[in-house]
């Protein structure tokens, strides 16, 4: 029996992301594990079905000239088509002719004639005639929308929370796949030491322009297979998700509450922090995300981690700790990098209703706080409903809580002289740095 091709194997990942609202990045990672690509497909692979989703709403416009509008398709069809666009307009080195005739293939082994016939016409089509020009979109946010794949909706709130210059930044920002990007465990080894352990691994890296003690950027290879991985000299984790830990800034010996903890990276980042000294009660709602959690620190050789299966908003216990961090379960806009599909599973209300249960989270986490201590609360989202705006809502209800700005002096100069800085937190939009968009403040609880 013949092994399916990688494009076979990329429309089948993209049809159960259609289908089933699969995750894009969990979903790949299985289908990357059961495939049995070599490493050149297993990167094409990752290309054409991230690719794909990313610019699904850019590809749409691109076939619909087309396409006949009202006739009815099978799903299949019209993922294959975008499939095949994608690699036509954003692949150079895949000619034309190889990606109709891929295509034609697909097509007549899943369909009928008419099928594949429609498919060729398409294609053959859009290299007679060449695309039609987004440009010519009257509409200024249908534009942006289209020229940069994000749901419009959603690019009228970006225009509006930060104007058409950084919206349309932002949303192009998204559309670059990330680097991968390594926290070193500075209780094992340095940034240097790690780099040169890669190596020899056959992995290149180098150090972070942002965070040069702190992380490590591969460049090429993976550092996940190795021995460096399994002593637990690093763990995955973006450059502003590390910033949370050093602004929340643990103390050796310190009691530590994460109360939305998993997968565990702040976790983990905090307990290097304090030396493995001290206690950090690590919550998550899900069972089967705890396991993670722990699976991480012992992985990292870090036992001062206490991790249970609880819901945050419900906590019940007579302890108050040192500091307090709620990275508060979000609607992910600003990680759309790495998981592209995110855009288009989200809608307005989702938006409104996370706002809520973020509220209550922080609300219920807040009194937990010893007196001088600080809680610091952040997402991995730009949504200011969801940031600035819950940080002002909370703090019209909690007068015993300020907000306390010098402790962004614990972030690099470049984040301090740089950064989008309001009386209300630290906002991060992913085209700032180059890294995932995130939002953090630090609160103290008046003694």
């Amino acid at each position: 029996m013949n092994r399916p091709s990688v494009r076979e194997v990329a429309l089948d990942a993209l049809l159960k992301v259609e289908k089933n609202q699969a995750y894009s990045h969990l979903l790949l990672h299985s289908t990357l594990t059961n495939a049995g690509l070599d490493k050149r497909d297993s990167g094409l692979l990752t290309e054409l079905v991230y690719g794909t989703i990313a610019r699904k709403r850019t590809l749409d416009y691109y076939l619909a000239p087309f396409i006949k509008s009202g006739k009815k398709r099978a799903l299949w069809v019209d993922v294959l088509l975008r499939l095949s666009v994608y690699q036509m307009v954003y692949l150079d080195r895949i000619p034309d002719r190889a990606v109709v005739h891929e295509a034609v293939t697909i097509a007549n082994k899943r369909g009928h004639k008419g099928i594949s016939g429609l498919v060729n016409g398409v294609l053959r089509s859009i290299q007679r005639q060449g695309l039609p020009d987004v440009g010519a979109i009257a509409d200024p946010i249908e534009r942006a929308a289209v020229q940069t794949s994000h749901p419009q909706w959603l690019m009228a709130r970006w225009m509006n929370q930060y104007g058409e210059n950084d919206a349309i930044a932002m949303a192009n920002a998204n559309n670059i796949p990330p680097e991968v990007c390594l926290r070193v465990n500075r209780m094992k080894t340095t940034a240097a030491e790690l780099v040169a352990h890669l190596g020899h691994e056959g992995v290149e890296a180098e150090t972070s322009k942002l965070l040069p003690d702190l992380a490590v950027i591969i460049k090429k290879g993976n550092p996940f297979v190795g021995k460096a991985y399994k002593e637990g000299l690093f763990t995955a984790q973006d450059e502003a998700s590390m910033l949370v830990a050093k602004l929340l800034g643990p103390e050796e010996g310190m009691d530590v509450l994460d109360a939305c903890a998993a997968p565990g990276g702040k976790t983990t980042h905090i307990a290097e922090q304090m030396s493995g000294t001290g206690h950090i009660l690590a919550l998550d709602l899900h069972p089967h995300k705890v396991k993670l959690i722990a699976e991480q620190a012992a992985r990292l050789g870090l036992e001062n981690i206490e991790t249970r299966a609880e819901d945050a908003r419900t906590l019940q216990t007579k302890k108050h700790y040192d500091r307090v961090l709620v990275d508060a379960p979000c609607t992910g806009f600003g990680v759309i990098r790495r998981k592209p599909d995110i855009r288009w599973s989200k809608t307005e209300k989702d938006v409104k209703h996370i706002a809520n249960v973020q509220a209550a989270i922080l609300a219920h986490a807040s009194q937990f706080v010893k007196q001088g201590g600080t809680l610091v609360y952040s997402t991995c989202t730009i949504e200011k409903e969801e940031n600035e705006h819950a940080i002002e809502r909370f703090l019209d209800t909690h007068p015993q809580f300020e907000t306390n700005e010098r402790f962004y002096r614990r972030l690099p100069d470049h984040i301090q002289a740089n950064g989008r800085f309001s009386p209300l937190g630290l906002t991060i939009l992913p085209h700032d740095f180059g890294t995932d968009g995130f939002f953090m403040v630090a609160l103290t609880r008046k003694s």
